[in-house]
């Protein structure tokens, strides 16, 4: 659909003269009747332009009608104006009825909470009655059948705690062989590390002027005999004069 854009304009209007640009107009009727409708000519377009992008932009199931203050009729849609018109009618019987709906619902759901509530507090109470049970209090209500049913879930129960323990214990077992074989690691290098340093310390010392050398770690010569002293003189030139002990103390006398 082609929508004219060609507005008339009255000219020589006191109002068109003031009302140029964005300004803001006195919503109110128009008296003069040129004037009038050149503005339902100019803001009918608009208003039928506006319909169609609202249409086409947004998927919407628009109608439009217009009547000018002659009776003339104007209209517009994008699919029907009677199909329209009938959607119209059925929303708006829809909507009549939807407070008895709302109020039918609204009651529904007050008594699905009060059913609810109930169901809920007999569970409370029936899981109070049977913790009391299962400490061995309140047993004088319970007939044979009972018993029995409490102590299967008692032997149930605690097979399922059993089980429990005992995982939790192989798991705490692993954890420790783990740890254990950590910590001999560790010790092995901690140790072959000290011994390290102690050798490094070792060499470190002989290796200082002063300090003890490898030849102090050899043993100490072994003192000469009267034997090794005679073979030593032997060497010495014949020519040597060695006083005898009886001499000597025959001098000092």
């Amino acid at each position: 659909m082609e929508f004219s854009s060609q507005i008339t304009r009255e000219e020589g209007s006191p109002s068109s003269q003031r009302k140029l640009g964005r300004g803001k107009i006195e919503i109110k009727r128009i008296e003069n009747t040129t004037n009038r409708q050149v503005t339902f000519c100019k803001r009918r377009n608009g208003l039928l332009k506006k319909a169609y992008e609202l249409s086409v932009l947004c998927d919407a199931e628009v109608a439009l009608i217009v009547f000018s203050s002659r009776g003339r009729l104007y209209e517009y849609a994008n699919h029907s104006v009677k199909g329209t018109i009938d959607r119209y009618k059925k929303a708006s019987s829809d909507n009549s009825g939807a407070s008895s709906a709302a109020e039918a619902n609204a009651q529904y759901y007050q008594q699905e909470a009060a059913k609810l509530r109930n169901q809920i507090r007999t569970v409370t109470e029936n899981n109070r009655l049977l913790s009391r049970h299962l400490m061995g209090e309140g047993l004088s209500s319970l007939n044979m059948k009972d018993l029995k049913s409490l102590e299967n879930k008692l032997e149930r129960g605690i097979s399922r705690i059993r089980s429990k323990k005992n995982e939790l214990l192989f798991a705490e077992i692993e954890f420790m062989q783990k740890r254990e074989v950590e910590l001999h690691n560790n010790n092995q290098f901690l140790r072959a590390k000290q011994i390290a340093e102690n050798e490094r310390a070792q060499q470190s010392m002989s290796l200082m002027p002063g300090g003890s050398s490898e030849y102090e770690l050899a043993p100490p010569p072994q003192s000469f005999d009267s034997r090794n002293y005679f073979q030593v003189n032997a060497l010495q030139p014949n020519n040597t004069h060695y006083s005898r002990p009886d001499q000597t103390t025959l001098q000092l006398n």
